[in-house]
């Protein structure tokens, strides 16, 4: 019998986090509201932890309707004004209003290339980018990919899409296999990576 514990990534380090690490992150995703929740999620994230945001993602997915971008386009003032006094979310007026405002987005996104799958998806040329790293320090906080998809994400009026958190997206949603190479789920990963090639 292997006792020895699971080896993760170093970043995984309390419970809530090792569930995400190990259910979520790096998963690919093709599901257009799923992609819109971590768009707004990362951009959530800007100058917060990770940590942050996840303990108040079911708040999220309450304030905007399970990440429905017809729904979210759909809010005015009143709703961001309700929101703003939402203790379940972050409270930053600039923040929810990116939310609505990438719900429009994402709307026309759909109806340009048929699905925001699609179009975000053409940064990596459709299949995860599969990485080696071996340690945290070696993972980069952004990318060629994550700036061009950064800069036509902003052409389409999308905010909070910087370089930095568009890459941390790219992560969350499996556009790229981050998992450090001593990690559990970047074999698994890899494997899957491979066979979609």
């Amino acid at each position: 019998m292997n006792d020895a514990p699971i080896q993760r990534c170093a970043w995984a380090q309390h419970p809530a986090m090792q569930s995400y690490h190990d259910l979520e992150w790096g998963e690919p995703v093709h599901d257009d509201r799923t992609l819109f929740e971590f768009l707004v999620l990362e951009g959530a994230q800007a100058g917060l932890s990770w940590d942050t945001i996840l303990r108040k993602r079911d708040n999220y997915r309450a304030a905007f309707a399970n990440f429905d971008p017809a729904v979210v386009a759909a809010y005015d003032e009143a709703t961001i004004a309700r929101l703003l006094k939402d203790p379940g979310i972050v409270r930053h007026r600039r923040k929810l209003q990116s939310a609505v405002d990438n719900a429009r987005a994402v709307l026309a996104v759909q109806d340009e290339f048929g699905s925001l799958d699609t179009f975000l998806w053409s940064f990596v040329g459709g299949r995860p980018i599969r990485n080696q790293w071996r340690s945290l320090a070696e993972i980069p906080v952004q990318t060629a990919e994550s700036q061009a998809m950064s800069k036509a994400l902003k052409r389409r009026g999308f905010s909070f899409v910087g370089p930095t958190t568009c890459y941390a997206f790219m992560e969350a949603v499996g556009m790229v296999n981050d998992h450090e190479v001593s990690c559990y789920r970047w074999a698994a990963l890899d494997a899957a990576a491979r066979e979609a090639a």
